[in-house]
């Protein structure tokens, strides 16, 4: 094999030290010891808390209930049934009525338990409420004088200077009865034809405005 077949100046040549490849070993036989779990732990790694989960307890009887077989109602708890009153509607029901010999409960008269007038029974006080007296009220009159409104109220311009008064009358009515036409009556911009009466659009002349033989005004000027 020729120089060619080389890139660069890197030429196969023996090794100059042992490479651990050319020798046989006994392959991943020894291990390190692991950072998870209790036991054989790693002593050069921190050990996190450990826990345990241990198995189902055993059934102290092989059959200590009939299992899933009643139905228990919601309503029904350990201190008896809780549930909202429920009522129903039926017919009035047939009540047979007997005469007893004897006074009815309403002949007999019990004494009174309210008030001041009772038998066996301490009564609290007692109060009435009565009209409103004349007699000791803020407004009474004692003097027996006329008050403020009893006295005629002076008018001002007895006193003090009057003021110019003014007073609204009708409408004065326009002497005579003859009628004249107002405002409303003309039309401006509107043409009546005199024989038919009828409104006509306004007709435009077109002419010189000043005619040929007018003789200009000449004034002397000194």
């Amino acid at each position: 094999m020729g120089d060619s077949a080389w890139v660069g100046t890197w030429r196969p040549h023996r090794p100059r030290g042992p490479i651990m490849a050319h020798f046989t070993s006994p392959g991943p036989k020894y291990s390190i010891q692991g950072t998870t779990g209790y036991l054989k732990h790693n002593p050069t790694k921190r050990k996190a808390p450990a826990y345990t989960f241990k198995g189902a307890r055993p059934s102290l009887r092989e059959a200590c209930s009939p299992g899933p077989r009643y139905y228990v109602e919601p309503s029904m708890t350990r201190k008896g049934k809780e549930t909202a009153p429920a009522y129903t509607m039926c017919g009035r029901p047939s009540v047979k009525t007997e005469v007893t010999p004897g006074p009815s409960p309403g002949t007999y008269t019990i004494p009174r338990v309210m008030g001041p007038n009772t038998v066996d029974k301490t009564a609290s006080p007692c109060y009435s409420m009565k009209w409103k007296s004349k007699l000791g009220r803020f407004d009474e009159d004692l003097h027996k004088t006329p008050g403020p409104a009893a006295y005629k109220k002076t008018d001002v311009d007895v006193y003090k200077k009057r003021a110019p008064k003014y007073s609204m009358s009708s409408r004065i009515k326009p002497a005579g009865t003859v009628r004249h036409p107002g405002p409303g009556d003309y039309y401006p911009g509107k043409i009546l034809n005199n024989n038919t009466d009828q409104a006509l659009a306004p007709v435009v002349t077109f002419g010189i405005r000043h005619s040929e033989y007018t003789m200009p005004l000449i004034v002397d000027v000194y």
